[in-house]
């Protein structure tokens, strides 16, 4: 039986080629995530193992809570901590680490480096170990700044140059006294470091006199054990912690390796999604295969083979398909990886050198994946071969399905369906956490459903198409019956392109969905021409707002200030902002009472005034982070949204408590409205400040669609590869159709019919076959991108359903023209069969 199993294979070498393609494909995905990700975990890993070289402890302040009436607040590392720390028995050195945001422009006053990673921070004494000079000296004052190699090479930076950046808002334009390396992982990630002298640095990142951060070297002798043991001895615990500098290695792997486990994550369902379009194909293409031999198989029953022999024969030969698959796919993988780590660099964001990384496991998941598949999908039909009487099998009699198999397969859809949108209908009466888990229960069952029961939608789908098939005349009537005549088969193929395009189908509806939604918020709750904000979201210094308020044109602003306080034992943020301007820079509908906001009149959005039971009048202490209370009254309540809620107060209560001030926006409104000459105007008021962003609506909502359009191309792209595998499984199905019946094309082709019309009947078929997938996944995109909106409906009042009618017209011709391709060998292999030959099959 294994020498049988083994011949078959070699014999149907061309039928089982594409078999081995989509296995490969999704093996290949597989593979080529787990090279990619592990590459890059592992670089970045050594690359800040080595940032911790020059820490042997670190000490960091601890929270302190909130506790009663009490603010939680974060202790501050003083001078002298660091010198306690420095006079610890077995401590050679402690250095006081300051950081911050801190952004650069090059030379053409662009940004350097991304919003999130242009990071600044001290350079300690006149030399550094942690950061070793290149060129240059230490920075000495306020007009002195040392910036990394890589960031000097992208900018064009010398010694000597005067650079452009910010910290919290105004520009800076400090020489560049020296240039050093770092193995800093954000700086090789393409970020950027900027240094200033420990003085400046506490200066301008608002620590006067204080550190984030202490690092102590161990004296020669003195592990990092033991001197975290007298660190704990001889400083506060309540107010610090201690770490050693091979646990802060450890736990920065972790934290790497946990967030390449996202990515990692993300990739893999797609790569499971591609795998699991593939195994359609392979059952398919087993069923056919098996169908065409079933004498031998009979034959091989009559002479004493068992059931048992039969099945294992067939699993013999998957396990064959799925090892070539497992390890072609396993070689495509590591090409795969290599180019993504390439990509990258392409695209300007790069990573550490690092080997690339091949581990084990992964070379036995390729394996795993790519043999597993292909004998799973191949047992079913290897089982129904082995059922097949004998006797029937050698009469030709091959065994049908019975109405009895038809009854239960549709009762058991029906079930699935039903259960899958009951499920999922429930799901959006949900709240949005529960209600996720509930949903994607719900779509994998109603997906199963609609594939149990595609053989029996088909008929009475593919007869809509009949008047328009029989334009094309006799080829067109026979590409509809063909079409219909095996349901199963024509089901399995067309459910591998349903499933891609009811993901992509999905993603648009939500998309295009809550990007209307988030436009329709911004322009009803936004009264404000333009909204001033740090490039990486952090604090705005309150003088922007100054100067905003100071410049031409402008006839309103209101800086949005966050404080933290505590009310009746809860933390709660608190808004300030200017109370005689934000009623005309805001649009909030009030629900009770009135929107003014001045002196102790507060406003509250909904969510909090139900919390705490709180109406217009209400009045209640709030405890702010200095130790002091005010007694506030609510003056009115309305409608939050994402882009503004929570308790709002004037900055003249709100400032007075704050030990540093910093505003994460400022709104502003102009004379004329919003224009480019407005834009302009305020840009340069602003210095022409890399690391600000001055953002009208419009400008907004593109940064949003530009989020949403970056991650619908992925998903596309990634998708692509599931429409891949099921043009291969259009592809093969019509093939094995055509071999199935060469008998009776070339009986057709022996009562006058042309290979024109041969190729023709092909193509339809094809086409037939791939539009009813189109239009069964288009069907149940829209119906989960409405479902997963309802759901979000719940947070997000402005969302309404938006229906991409355009979109999904080219999502239906694409699959009208992955028939068309598809059927392109098929077609040409038909039209040139030999009539003679043809007839005389078997």
């Amino acid at each position: 039986m294994f020498r049988t199993a083994l011949r078959n294979v070699l014999a149907h070498k061309a039928r089982l080629l594409m078999t081995v393609l989509a296995v490969m494909l999704g093996v290949a995905f597989v593979s080529g995530t787990l090279v990619f990700t592990n590459t890059i975990s592992d670089a970045y890993q050594k690359s800040s193992a080595k940032g911790f070289d020059q820490v042997d402890v670190a000490v960091r302040p601890e929270y302190q809570d909130s506790e009663g009436d009490r603010v939680g607040r974060m202790p501050e590392l003083n001078r002298a901590l660091l010198d306690k720390a420095a006079a610890v028995p077995g401590a050679a050195s402690a250095t006081g680490v300051v950081t911050g945001f801190t952004a650069v422009a090059d030379k053409h006053g662009k940004l350097v480096g991304g919003d999130w990673q242009s990071a600044g921070g001290n350079y300690w004494g006149p030399e550094d170990p942690r950061y070793p000079l290149v060129s240059g000296h230490a920075p000495r004052g306020r007009d002195e700044v040392l910036i990394d190699s890589a960031t000097a090479k992208r900018a064009g930076y010398r010694v000597g140059d005067t650079v452009r950046l910010s910290v919290d808002g105004p520009v800076l334009t400090p020489t560049v006294s020296g240039i050093f390396t770092t193995d800093d992982g954000n700086v090789a990630a393409g970020g950027s470091l900027t240094l200033f002298d420990t003085a400046t640095a506490q200066s301008l990142f608002g620590k006067k006199g204080t550190y984030d951060e202490i690092d102590v070297r161990a004296a020669p002798g003195t592990s990092q054990a033991e001197l975290k043991a007298r660190l704990d001895r001889a400083l506060p615990a309540k107010l610090v912690r201690t770490t050693t500098g091979r646990q802060l290695a450890d736990d920065q792997a972790e934290a790497i390796s946990s967030s390449m486990s996202s990515l990692k994550q993300g990739l893999l369902v797609f790569a499971g999604i591609a795998l699991f379009v593939g195994t359609f194909i392979i059952a398919n293409t087993f069923t056919m295969l098996v169908a065409q031999r079933t004498r031998e198989l009979a034959l091989l029953r009559a002479v004493g083979a068992s059931r048992r022999q039969v099945t294992r024969s067939v699993l013999i030969e998957a396990f064959a398909v799925g090892a070539v698959a497992g390890v072609t796919g396993l070689a495509a993988g590591v090409g795969i990886g290599a180019g993504l780590r390439s990509l990258l660099g392409s695209f300007g964001a790069s990573m550490p050198d690092g080997p690339l990384v091949i581990s084990p496991g992964t070379v036995g998941t390729a394996l795993a994946v790519g043999v597993l598949i292909t004998m799973l999908a191949a047992w079913l039909p290897g089982r129904r071969a082995a059922k097949i009487p004998p006797v029937a099998a050698m009469s030709s009699v091959h065994a049908k399905a019975t109405a009895r198999s038809l009854v239960l397969r549709n009762t058991l859809g029906s079930l699935f369906a039903a259960a899958g949108i009951a499920v999922v209908l429930a799901g959006t009466r949900m709240n949005a956490d529960t209600g996720q888990g509930a949903m994607g229960i719900g779509a994998v069952l109603l997906i199963i459903g609609v594939f149990i029961l595609t053989p029996l939608l088909s008929r009475p789908l593919i007869a809509a198409a009949a008047p328009v098939l029989r334009a094309f005349g006799v080829s067109g009537k026979l590409a509809r019956q063909n079409s219909v005549r095996n349901p199963r088969r024509t089901a399995a193929t067309a459910s591998a392109l349903m499933i891609g395009l009811t993901l992509i189908t999905g993603m648009t509806v939500m998309a295009g969905s809550l990007q209307t939604s988030i436009d329709k918020m911004a322009s009803s709750a936004i009264r404000a021409d333009y909204v001033v904000s740090m490039a990486n979201r952090g604090p705005l210094s309150p003088g922007v707002e100054k100067k905003l308020a100071s410049a031409d044109g402008v006839t309103e602003s209101s800086p949005l200030r966050n404080g933290e306080s505590r009310i009746d034992g809860e933390t709660e943020f608190l808004t300030g902002v200017n109370g005689a301007s934000i009623g005309k820079l805001t649009d909030l509908k009030v629900t009770d009472g009135s929107f003014a906001v001045g002196g102790t009149r507060v406003v509250v959005d909904e969510d909090r005034a139900k919390h705490f039971g709180w109406k217009a009048g209400s009045r209640f202490t709030a405890h702010f982070e200095d130790g002091k209370a005010r007694r506030l009254t609510v003056a009115g309540v309305y409608e939050g949204n994402d882009m503004l809620n929570g308790i709002i107060l004037d900055n003249t209560v709100l400032t007075p408590h704050l030990s540093d001030p910093a505003d994460m926006q400022v709104m502003v409104k102009t004379a004329d409205g919003a224009s480019d000459a407005a834009k302009d105007g305020l840009e340069k008021a602003l210095g022409s400040n890399p690391a600000i962003k001055v953002q009208d609506k419009q400008d907004i909502s593109d940064e949003i669609a530009q989020m949403f359009t970056l991650m619908l191309n992925m998903v596309y792209g990634l998708l692509g590869m599931a429409v891949i595998v099921a043009v291969l499984g259009v592809v093969n199905t019509l093939a094995m159709s055509v071999f199935e019946r060469a008998q009776e094309i070339g009986m057709l082709r022996a009562i006058g019919l042309d290979r024109r019309a041969v190729k023709r009947m092909v193509r339809l078929e094809s086409l037939v076959i791939s539009l009813f997938g189109g239009v069964l996944g288009i069907g149940l995109g829209v119906f989960f991108g409405w479902a997963a909106g309802e759901l979000l409906g719940t947070k997000m009042p402005t969302y309404e359903l938006v229906l991409p009618w355009g979109r999904m017209a080219v999502f239906l011709l694409l699959a009208g023209v992955v028939g068309v391709l598809a059927a392109l060998w098929p077609a040409r292999r038909a039209a040139r069969l030999n009539m003679l030959t043809a007839i005389k099959a078997e």
